[in-house]
């Protein structure tokens, strides 16, 4: 992801308590919104001079259906990869962040929770935990190499961070090995020296280095050029701490006791053979993730062990359930979520807002919208204080009628491969943490 402070990638949201205007209106207001961001960059004549430079596809670009889909610029020999980091300043030095060190990733996490996304006015900010870096820097296959730090010389304090993970996405027709690059912070103090230009070349050597020509990433900011423009919606699960600590509000004809009343769940969940995912249900997960991921346009290729890694959970990290038919005892549904906490900035009651994260939904018998309410009541059992959504996959198909609100958008990003055409939030089968 790459790093903008403020940023509108970040959980500043205003959700809407009224259910009755939560529908999606009979337009596009992603693709509408992402058309008017691009032409408003357009008119203010503003330029990315970095990534200008970089082989992403051009605002230029645009409508020219003469370009070819595919590599914008094709692989050189691995020996005239630049075989030395490019320099930094004097003060500075690159190091290889080392996530299997409980002290480095402390270091990690220090940096991320102090200067890392937050929202425009500065209420809350990512709580990434060392569980979680955990997870999600040591995929199948991952490069060491791609964990990238700043330090100061003569403090050794670390600085800045940037990391990569090998990851398989299908374009199309085409399964392409990618680097899925993430993580993007620079220390507030910091911001002016033009470090992150000189850490985002360096993060593509290194995964050049690895015969890598591809990467997926995603931002809060428009650059060029987004492949599509996505957009988080929120389902309150704790509505009376949201609006005490100002992530969302009281509508001009609610009060508390109907929001209360509105959002309340039920105690347990109503799918027979809904369980949590163990080990051995892996194979069948993977079929049914494979089956479903075929349909959309960008896609990961997971694999069992991709599979075992992302989605097997992991207390305060990723969750999964599946349900399993009481009759022929097969997997035939499968939901994930992923936790990500915001420190809570100035208020004196609370200092930790709970989220869950939407991640890969799988619906063949059960109805989608059973599946998801089901999914709700588990978050909500574990304390989680609002349930997190993008409008990727067949996800808009339950925001209404589960009472999600609309939040701000998530734009997703190809390094060195060109579509022709923005795709729509449900052709995109991708979640990027």
């Amino acid at each position: 992801m790459v790093d903008n402070n403020p940023s509108s990638d970040s959980p500043e949201e205003t959700p809407n308590p009224d259910p009755d205007e939560n529908a999606p209106p009979e337009n596009d207001p992603v693709l509408d919104a992402l058309a008017e961001r691009l032409q408003e960059t357009l008119l203010q004549g503003m330029r990315h001079k970095f990534w200008e430079t970089q082989p992403v596809k051009q605002f230029k670009d645009i409508g020219d259906i003469s370009l070819p889909e595919g590599p914008i610029e094709p692989p050189i020999p691995l020996s005239e990869v630049k075989q030395e980091p490019y320099n930094l300043p004097n003060l500075y030095e690159w190091i290889t962040c080392d996530i299997d060190s409980e002290e480095t990733r402390a270091e990690v996490c220090n940096l991320l929770t102090h200067n890392y996304i937050e929202d425009d006015k500065n209420m809350f900010r990512f709580d990434y935990s060392k569980e979680f870096l955990h997870w999600a820097l040591r995929p199948p296959g991952y490069c060491k190499s791609w964990h990238i730090g700043v330090r100061v010389k003569s403090s050794k304090k670390l600085v800045a961070f940037i990391a990569g993970v090998p990851a398989r996405i299908r374009v199309r027709d085409n399964v392409v090995a990618m680097a899925e690059i993430n993580f993007l912070c620079v220390h507030k103090k910091l911001r002016s020296k033009r470090l992150a230009p000189v850490m985002i070349k360096e993060v593509t050597r290194r995964v050049h280095l690895e015969n890598i020509w591809q990467a997926a990433y995603t931002a809060g900011v428009v650059l060029p050029t987004p492949i599509s423009s996505c957009l988080y919606w929120h389902r309150s699960l704790n509505p009376k701490k949201l609006i005490d600590v100002g992530f969302c509000r009281l509508g001009a004809r609610m009060t508390m006791s109907r929001m209360t009343k509105l959002y309340k769940l039920p105690d347990s969940t109503g799918t027979p053979g809904f369980r949590q995912m163990e080990l051995h249900d892996v194979p069948a997960v993977t079929q049914l993730l494979r089956n479903y991921l075929n349909q959309f346009e960008v896609a990961p290729d997971f694999d069992e062990n991709d599979v075992k890694h992302w989605l097997l959970p992991t207390e305060n990290v990723v969750d999964s359930y599946v349900v399993e038919s009481p009759e022929s005892h097969k997997i035939t549904d499968f939901c994930s979520f992923y936790s990500l906490p915001s420190s809570i900035l100035g208020n004196q009651k609370y200092s930790i807002l709970k989220a869950a994260y939407s991640f890969y939904n799988v619906a063949t018998k059960t109805p989608l919208l059973q599946l998801m309410n089901d999914v709700l009541i588990v978050a909500n059992r574990k304390d989680y204080d609002v349930f997190n959504a993008l409008d990727v996959m067949q996800n808009e198909t339950f925001i209404k009628e589960l009472k999600f609100g609309p939040g701000d958008g998530k734009l997703y990003y190809l390094y060195n491969y060109r579509l022709r055409d923005t795709l729509k939030p449900m052709e995109l089968g991708l979640v990027l943490l």
